[in-house]
């Protein structure tokens, strides 16, 4: 396919990739209709754009098209990450018109002789997604441009929101033609496809689906003026692994996650990843690379050598400073002409001596601030070429018109330093270009009349603000809004020793080489296949209207608790244990009043009535709020702080779990959680007679969780010779003695009644947060049981559909309330029956 080598190269595997599984629900597919997949059994990989790498053309004499690789995209050098025998499939619209009547045969042709599938947008339809959503709010809100005022940029307009739904639909529809989704992967690109993951997922709940964002993703306080901003996250998290270039893009795009919808991330093993409703949305954060067979291949061009030549009669021994870069306002190409007139104004001695030239490609879109950016750039040309420049010299030289690819690497080969000075872009691949060219090969050193064995040396000045900048080192980073230290920093790197250039050089040429796009392939590609991996092992329900619709994944045994269920076991039976969590349980978390409500009072008192109840409210809340609020039960058992306190009724005495009663720890940490207090606005300490806890609920979402991970490793450290445990929790971070947990207090209760006499043949265990789940384990392990005639009937129930140890779940308090009236009543109802039984007989006496 390729006229230039290429650079087949494979990153160590950690994992093998899964087998196919049968799905554990019992049903063939919940997947929707399998009519239009293809019928192909060979695994593919579908790599989504919005343009295909191709370039069409119509003769307008005989009407043909013909059709030709584009050797310069991304997409098609991505091919070289995959295995030889792997059938990639590229899927995205051509760069012209085609009529309908045409649209079947181009179809054909294309999918025949390139593994293209074209999709056909309506010329107005793509005009108001790519010209209207994509580049009008989409791409100036992901440069941190906002339409502030009419003249800069455009209000939202819901209809091309309305365009950009209806192309991604259009794109998903095109790939359930071709998709197989029990074995293949799809790769959706760049922000004009960032709603299609819902629609995939909607239709294959199982799909193996990667993003990329080949732009910067901005920072909340920009992201968060979108109108649509939540649609947009919610389609992304769609996806099984979401990448970047950088991890600041990644950052930006987490803390939106946070701040809008409420997501934690955490580390798993070195990789990051979102819980979405039982899903794990991994997020990669790789830069693209270049191929450099292409690269070489064109400094081999015998027109490279030919343009060398040429270069070099044109500046006679002038130094080059080479600048590429497209024609738009955010490149920064009039600040870097400023910076270059800065230079010299202060060095005169560079005057006749030194040459910015900057090729300037042609703008990707139309639009009042492309011309402005054209004109200013001209303008400003001019007047330094006016001020420094004189006959046979011109300190600007720009070259603004469509260059072949060979002629810009003898640019690069012979510039002495290379300038990104863009104010914001996403990756910017033109240093790594530069440097691979800087490199050579032995033709290139033929034409510039140099031995193989000379030094290689290059020199970057870029920006701070794309996305290769952190990857390069040695280059010279600059702030371009600050023309002076640009100018300084171009003084710098054309002064610079010989052995220092060459130093930074051998050191980026390491990294690009060695990061090369088939290296940025396999590696997503790794990560991709081990997000899907658990895909065939859970249970999935779509829910959600439109862009709301989500997947819950959860273990095959975990479902609803049916009450119906539950109260027949509860008949049935005749020593029960009750044990409930409080906050989040029977009382919402988002109740303003914490304390119990005359309902809650209610059905308590109606279970506590029958004599073969054990009822007991779990929490980690002091004993005298809880002794407090539930003083009107006077049967109710009460475990607090964890269970580091328990009382079994009103009447009797509270116990204290056999732990130290050491608390000088208090005195170590107290202090650090009132550091945290006060740098932290909206947080505050709840001091319990066990333990310490840390609330960050009412701060900022991202500052709070940012702070709650440096405390929890500061307590760590303070108290690792202290008998205590540092927990993180809902919005809190605890500090408790060892062993106290919800477990331990759960097993002390249950083997209580077992010494008792009254082995528990009826658990009820209901909680909704990470303290809960070692309730739920411990009710569910054997330890307890081995001393039981018969196993007890045991129901561990989660508030929410989440992942949990529980086998059971129920959606809100509101249910949990229904639930334990439903049991009173049937206690009730049993009650009655009882004593009617009763009254009947001594009539018949």
């Amino acid at each position: 396919m390729f006229n230039f080598p290429q650079t087949p190269r494979k990153i160590p595997r950690v994992m093998t990739v899964p087998g196919i599984i049968s799905k554990v629900d019992g049903n063939r597919i919940n997947d929707g209709d399998f009519d239009a997949i293809s019928s192909e059994c060979c695994e593919k990989k579908i790599i989504v754009a919005n343009f295909l790498p191709l370039h069409a053309q119509k003769d307008l004499e005989s009407g043909l098209w013909s059709f030709s690789f584009d050797e310069d995209s991304l997409l098609l050098q991505m091919k070289d990450g995959f295995t030889s025998d792997t059938n990639v499939v590229y899927l995205g619209s051509l760069k012209v018109d085609v009529d309908s009547s045409e649209q079947d045969e181009v179809s054909r042709k294309l999918l025949e002789e390139f593994n293209c599938v074209p999709t056909f947008l309506p010329p107005e339809l793509q005009k108001k997604f790519y010209h209207g959503f994509c580049k009008q709010h989409l791409w100036p809100l992901f440069h941190y441009m906002l339409p502030v005022c009419p003249d800069n940029g455009n209000r939202f307009d819901r209809l091309l929101w309305q365009a950009y739904l209806s192309a991604n639909k259009i794109f998903a529809d095109k790939i359930m033609e071709v998709i197989n989704p029990e074995d293949d992967y799809v790769w959706l690109h760049d922000y004009h496809l960032m709603v299609l993951p819902t629609f995939l997922r909607k239709r294959f709940h199982r799909v193996r689906l990667g993003f990329f964002l080949h732009s910067p993703f901005p920072s909340s306080e920009i992201y968060r003026t979108l109108p649509v901003r939540d649609e947009i996250l919610k389609a992304l998290l769609n996806a099984d692994l979401i990448g970047f270039h950088t991890f600041d893009y990644a950052r930006h795009f987490l803390s939106c996650c946070s701040r809008m919808l409420g997501l934690d991330y955490e580390s798993k093993r070195g990789h990051i990843g979102l819980d979405y409703f039982g899903r794990t949305v991994y997020i990669k954060i790789l830069p693209v690379g270049i191929h450099m067979g292409r690269l070489q291949s064109a400094l081999d061009h015998p027109s490279s050598s030919t343009k060398v030549k040429e270069i070099v009669e044109q500046f006679n021994g002038k130094k080059l400073i080479v600048g590429v870069d497209d024609m738009d306002i955010f490149k920064g190409i009039s600040l870097k002409v400023l910076a270059m007139e800065q230079l010299l104004q202060q060095h005169p001695e560079f005057r006749g001596k030194i040459v910015l030239v900057q090729i300037v490609n042609p703008a990707r879109s139309t639009g009042r601030d492309v011309q402005e950016a054209k004109r200013e750039t001209y303008e400003t040309t001019k007047r330094v070429n006016d001020a420094f420049g004189f006959p046979g010299y011109e300190p600007v030289v720009l070259i603004d018109c469509r260059v072949p690819f060979y002629e810009k690497t003898a640019y690069y080969a012979l510039a002495e330093c290379c300038i990104v000075n863009a104010v914001r872009d996403g990756m910017n691949l033109v240093p790594y270009k530069y440097i691979v060219c800087r490199q050579g090969t032995p033709k290139m050193d033929e034409a510039l009349e140099i031995t193989s064995m000379s030094p290689r040396m290059s020199m970057l000045v870029v920006s701070e603000f794309i996305g290769c900048s952190p990857s390069l080192s040695g280059a010279i980073r600059v702030n371009p809004w600050d023309i002076d230290a640009v100018a300084d920093a171009l003084n710098m790197a054309i002064t610079m020793p010989d052995m220092e250039k060459q130093l930074r050089h051998e050191k980026h040429y390491r990294y690009v080489s060695s990061h090369d796009v088939a290296y940025w392939v396999c590696s997503f590609m790794q990560d991709l296949e081990r997000a899907c991996k658990e895909h065939y092992s859970k249970c999935c329900w779509g829910f959600g209207f439109g862009l709301n619709f989500r997947i819950l994944s959860l273990s095959p045994s975990f479902r609803k608790l049916s009450i119906d269920h539950i109260i027949s076991a509860y008949k049935r039976t005749c020593r029960r244990a009750i044990l409930l969590d409080y906050d989040g349980t029977v009382m919402p978390h988002a109740s303003i009043i914490k304390s119990p409500s005359p309902e809650v009072i209610s059905v308590l008192n109606n279970l506590c009535s029958d004599p073969k109840n054990t009822v007991f409210i779990v929490s980690g809340r002091g004993q005298s709020s809880l002794s407090d609020w539930f003083v009107q039960c006077e049967n109710l058992g009460i475990a607090a702080e964890h269970g580091y306190f328990i009382r079994w009724h009103k009447m009797s005495d509270w116990e204290t779990i056999p732990v130290s009663a050491d608390f000088d720890w208090k005195r170590i940490a107290e202090p650090v959680m009132r550091l945290y207090m006060e740098a932290t606005d909206g947080s505050s300490i709840e001091s319990k007679e066990s333990a310490l806890v840390w609330h960050h609920q009412d701060a900022d979402p991202d500052f709070g969780s940012c702070q709650a991970k440096e405390l929890l490793d500061h307590l760590e450290s303070v108290l690792a010779n202290e008998p205590v445990v540092v927990k993180r929790g809902q919005q809190i971070v605890e500090v408790k003695p060892q062993g106290v947990t919800k477990g331990f207090v759960a097993e002390k209760i249950l083997s209580t009644m077992i010494s008792n006499g009254e082995p528990p043949d009826f658990v009820l265990c209901i909680g909704d947060d990470r303290s809960d789940e070692d309730m739920f384990e411990s009710i569910s392990s054997t330890s307890y049981r081995s001393s039981l005639p018969v196993p007890p009937e045991i129901f561990a129930c989660t508030v929410g559909q989440k992942p949990s140890k529980a086998r059971y779940y129920l959606d809100d308090t509101v249910d949990v309330l229904m639930l334990l009236h439903g049991l009173a009543a049937a206690s009730s109802s049993k009650s009655r029956s009882i004593a009617g039984s009763h009254i009947s007989f001594e009539s018949l006496v």
